[in-house]
């Protein structure tokens, strides 16, 4: 089945660049991907504002919202899925994702992260990496997303 890219809309979504008190920032490995890392994220839904969906989006992926907000990236950033995932993501319904990006603090500890708060967990594994470490461990067609990340949020790395 040929798929016509060109029609179909963009999710719109928030990522988050979580710090913690080094400056590093969290990344899973996602559970259906193994050896893909990234950010949490995820759809906004109806009515909710990027603040509010930053927060429950940690709330469930990593099983916690203390957080506080330092900065919303005044630019969204598009990506495409490559075509094989489109009909896999979504129902076939998007091309990809527009994203909001979201940088936080991170107000708890590491205690207070678990990844199996929410059915089914998105990620298996995390870590607390350096923000420019994370092109390195994200998916090929995400690393362009990853790239204006660090552009818009590596003054908050001290």
């Amino acid at each position: 089945m040929m798929i016509e890219r060109e029609k179909l809309p963009y999710r719109p979504c928030v990522g988050v660049c979580l710090f913690n008190e080094n400056g590093e920032v969290f990344v899973g490995e996602r559970i259906d991907t193994p050896g893909a890392w990234q950010m949490p994220q995820g759809g906004i839904d109806n009515s909710e504002t990027i603040e509010e969906t930053a927060l429950r989006e940690l709330k469930e992926e990593i099983g916690t919202d203390q957080a506080s907000i330092l900065r919303i990236a005044k630019e969204t950033i598009c990506y495409d899925l490559p075509d094989h995932l489109i009909p896999k993501l979504w129902n076939g319904s998007y091309r990809g994702q527009e994203q909001n990006w979201v940088a936080m603090r991170f107000t708890g500890t590491d205690s207070d992260i678990n990844l199996n708060a929410f059915d089914p967990p998105e990620f298996s594994e995390w870590q607390w990496v350096a923000l420019d470490n994370t092109l390195d461990l994200i998916v090929p067609f995400k690393r362009d997303v990853y790239k204006s990340v660090i552009s818009f949020f590596s003054d908050l790395t001290d």
